[in-house]
């Protein structure tokens, strides 16, 4: 098992510098933090393929294309979606193949985006562990080289590198809240974080806790995905690197149900028409209650400056547009 290194981030920083969109931060409306919190967001679904997979995916065939290991065959990634269309978009950029492998679920809006990347997509069975199954068949029949929706330390360095944009444009940082599906995103921001004494804030499904499971467990567990964000959170077991980076500086895990993430999703669009995928709203919805008796999963301590990663917006607005 690879431990992520601050060292891995700031390799990934370098290496795709100028190749993905800086992240832009937005303050959140007065009273929209829990007490008097200073609340800022990630609008991390402006990124190149509308999530922050594209740093992860560009960090992996950038390191390849250096060392010359790309081979003729391509790239192969199975991909609830969001890692599958960033895969595809870094492969066309640099000139090789990508076959993506989704499950049958996957969101027709997330299809239809891949194959405008030039991507051959496979649909294979219902869940993301059917997917990668056909995925690692693929590519150990072909040659192409194997790349991961989470569970690869390039790819997780990739994804860390917003945490080193965003500290860069927020000083004096106190959190961050991050969506939690198989843990690349989280690990490498919570590898970045513990570097400059960040807190994290790593937020799952009630139903989709492969995290929070593994935490308890002090390993990685099969857990039961069923979510109205398992399209993108639906992971069935977390990564042992994301374990390892939960275990180390100050981490915290917290659950959310549905119903406040689609009321989280609901009001980013009611206040500010953003349309973002019920993952991006999972993390927002750790700092919402349901009515002024209820507190939320996560409550910041008065004057503390938080930062919320809205980490994509490959959805379909049709159900928030009334």
């Amino acid at each position: 098992m690879h431990q992520l290194t601050y060292g891995d981030v700031k390799s990934a920083a370098d290496r795709i510098a100028g190749r993905v969109r800086p992240v832009t931060l937005a303050p959140a409306d007065p009273g929209s933090a829990p007490g008097p919190a200073e609340l800022w967001l990630a609008l991390e679904y402006m990124q190149h393929t509308g999530s922050f997979k594209a740093r992860g995916a560009q960090n992996f065939l950038q390191s390849h294309r250096d060392a010359g290991t790309l081979p003729d065959a391509g790239v192969t990634i199975a991909s609830g979606g969001n890692a599958g269309l960033a895969c595809a978009w870094a492969a066309r950029q640099q000139g090789v193949r990508a076959t993506v492998f989704l499950p049958a679920t996957a969101p027709a809006v997330k299809v239809t985006k891949l194959r405008s990347y030039g991507a051959d997509v496979r649909l294979t069975g219902t869940e993301y562990a059917e997917a990668l199954a056909a995925c690692q068949h693929f590519a150990a029949t072909t040659g192409a080289l194997a790349s991961h929706a989470y569970d690869h330390p390039l790819i997780a360095a990739g994804a860390g590198t917003l945490l080193e944009e965003i500290v860069a444009r927020l000083p004096g940082l106190d959190t961050v809240v991050v969506a939690v599906g198989g843990g690349g995103l989280f690990t490498g921001v919570a590898t970045a974080a513990r570097h400059h004494g960040i807190r994290t804030v790593a937020v799952e499904p009630a139903d989709c806790r492969a995290l929070n499971a593994a935490i308890e467990a002090g390993r990685p567990v099969d857990v039961p995905v069923d979510s109205v964000a398992a399209d993108s959170l639906g992971a069935r077991r977390v990564s042992a690197m994301a374990l390892n980076a939960a275990q180390q500086g100050d981490v915290r895990s917290v659950l959310v149900p549905d119903s406040e993430i689609i009321r989280a999703r609901r009001s980013l669009w009611d206040h500010r028409r953003v349309a973002v995928e019920h993952a991006a709203a999972t993390a927002l919805a750790a700092l919402t209650a349901p009515d002024a008796d209820s507190a939320p999963a996560y409550l910041p301590a008065p004057g503390e400056k938080v930062a919320v990663v809205l980490c994509g917006a490959n959805t379909d607005p049709g159900d928030l547009v009334r």
